[in-house]
């Protein structure tokens, strides 16, 4: 007997071409190996075409035209412990001549009568703010922020050399937070940067950021943008880029560049729990600033077209409820009074779809698309009604100031009737004391309608664009949109005289 052993390589060797043998034949009785084994796809790989860009070059170029913005603002004069100095209680010209107490009083009526005379609105400029800016003319045009400027009395910019000129506020738009600012410079010709394309920005570009944080000075620094069309709920023109860079307080109406020296946007609040930078900030796009930047010079404020709608987005289920194929468009939960839109004849519960044949995504977009409009414009408002497209004739309006919020007496108060309830939708309900629509009284906790946020108070007054003031008209409405084969109602609730639209499911439970 042999009983000679092969070597370890030998055994390998012979062990592989067995293998491929098998591969190669398929004999029966054996599995093919080559139709075992999975076929991988190349993993991701990105090949490098450059190193990491050194920043300077931009820097070196753009920091001339960002400078530094120092606010003043008027303060009421103070006692020497730096606390404000009133008086009140008695009648001073009826105390004892020779009195300290009318002493004192007499000299704080001198000191109050010099600063009138010297100051006409009563208190000194003292700095207050300062902020970010940048040149966008040679002839001294600046862009910072609204409310970098917002309440001054008095303006000047600190160039990047340290030069100070004294500057004028020519107008501000607090919609986009955004304000120009004038240089006299007496002939100087000031270096100044143009607006980027911000329409060919991507999420993970190199930007810039050059800014006065903490009234340090020109400082810089870098990031990428990480994420565009932002909305933190600062107004209906949201919009924001959001970048990575190092911004803080004193960063507002900054620039931010990209690598051809361009401002990409402009930045305008961080978000930080501490105050501090977190490495999320928020910028107005160049494409939002160029055209308001423009009317502020020309006419030093913003004529924006006006609708004159309450709006709210269009949910899977308020979708379904109208017979709407996708959830685009901006619903309209009420028309305002002598309004633009309620004299063209849009409704409570159209949806708006397009306009002047764009469409309409959400609320926002329809926002930007009348806000860039100008005031009597006519225009085509595409509007979803009834189960079918309907086009009106809209004159734009003049934008409303941003003021003021009517309060109405609220007269949904809760009246004696018998109160019904909506078994399908978890609600009690009652008529209300002017007769329209129907008062919540009660919600089921575990209700479709309790998840929706209808709550006691609310007044329903409308299901599916038809007027209730019954529970049975509730219950018809949803009984129609059933046999109609739609899964939820639409129901218009007036809540502290602002409307709303809640789709519910029209089953039970």
């Amino acid at each position: 007997m042999n009983n000679h052993i092969p070597p370890h390589g030998a055994i390998r060797k012979r062990l592989l071409a067995a293998v491929a043998a098998i591969a190669l034949t398929g004999a029966a009785g054996f599995a093919v190996v080559s139709n075992t084994v999975p076929v991988l796809a190349d993993p991701v790989y990105v090949k490098t075409v450059q190193a990491v860009p050194s920043f300077a070059d931009v820097v070196e170029q753009v920091s001339p035209a960002v400078v530094s913005v120092l606010v003043k603002s008027r303060v009421e004069p103070a006692a020497a412990d730096g606390s404000q100095f009133f008086f009140s209680g008695p009648d001073f010209d009826n105390l004892p001549d020779g009195s300290p107490l009318k002493r004192l009083f007499k000299q704080y009526q001198d000191q109050q009568k010099h600063h009138r005379h010297n100051n006409d609105q009563g208190g000194k400029l003292r700095p207050t703010a300062q902020g970010s800016g940048f040149f966008i003319s040679d002839d001294g045009y600046l862009v910072t922020n609204n409310h970098v400027v917002k309440g001054g009395g008095a303006f000047s910019v600190r160039m990047d050399d340290g030069t100070e000129y004294d500057a004028k506020l020519i107008g501000t738009d607090p919609r986009t937070d955004l304000a120009v600012l004038k240089v006299d410079g007496k002939g100087k010709k000031f270096t100044y940067v143009q607006w980027a394309d911000d329409s060919k920005v991507r999420v993970g570009d190199w930007v810039v950021a050059v800014g006065n944080p903490f009234g340090l000075g020109g400082t810089v620094t870098a990031g990428i943008i990480s994420a565009r069309g932002r909305d933190i709920g600062a107004g209906p023109y949201d919009d924001f880029i959001q970048i990575d860079a190092a911004v803080n307080h004193g960063n507002s109406g900054g620039p931010d560049f990209n690598m051809n020296g361009e401002v990409v946007g402009i930045n305008t609040a961080i978000f930080s729990p501490s105050g501090g930078n977190v490495g999320i900030a928020f910028a107005i796009p160049a494409s939002t600033a160029k055209g308001v930047i423009q009317d502020l010079i020309k006419d030093g404020q913003v004529d924006r077209g006006w609708l004159g709608v309450q709006i709210q987005p269009v949910t899977k289920d308020i979708a379904n409820s109208l017979g709407l194929s996708d959830e685009k468009g901006a619903l309209v939960a009420e028309p305002q009074g002598d309004s633009p839109a309620k004299t063209a004849g849009i409704k409570a519960g159209d949806v708006i779809t397009a306009v002047d044949g764009k469409a309409v995504d959400s609320p926002k977009e329809l926002a930007r698309l009348i806000g860039g409009m100008n005031p009597g414009k006519s225009v085509q408002i595409k509007v979803w009604r009834d189960g079918s497209d309907k086009t009106l004739d809209v004159k734009l309006g003049e934008m409303p100031a941003p003021d003021k919020i009517a309060s109405a007496d609220n007269s949904n108060q809760q009246n004696s009737n018998t109160a019904d309830t909506l078994d399908r939708f978890g609600l009690t309900v009652t008529p209300s004391d002017n007769g329209k629509g129907l008062v919540v009284t009660d919600v089921d906790p575990n209700s479709d309608a309790s998840d929706r946020g209808i709550r006691a108070g609310d007044v329903i007054v409308a299901v599916n664009s038809k007027d209730v003031n019954s529970a049975s008209d509730v219950d018809q409405a949803a009984s129609e949109a059933a046999k109609a084969g739609r899964k939820a109602v639409l129901v218009r609730i007036m809540r502290d005289d602002n409307s709303r639209f809640v789709a519910l499911p029209v089953a039970k439970g």
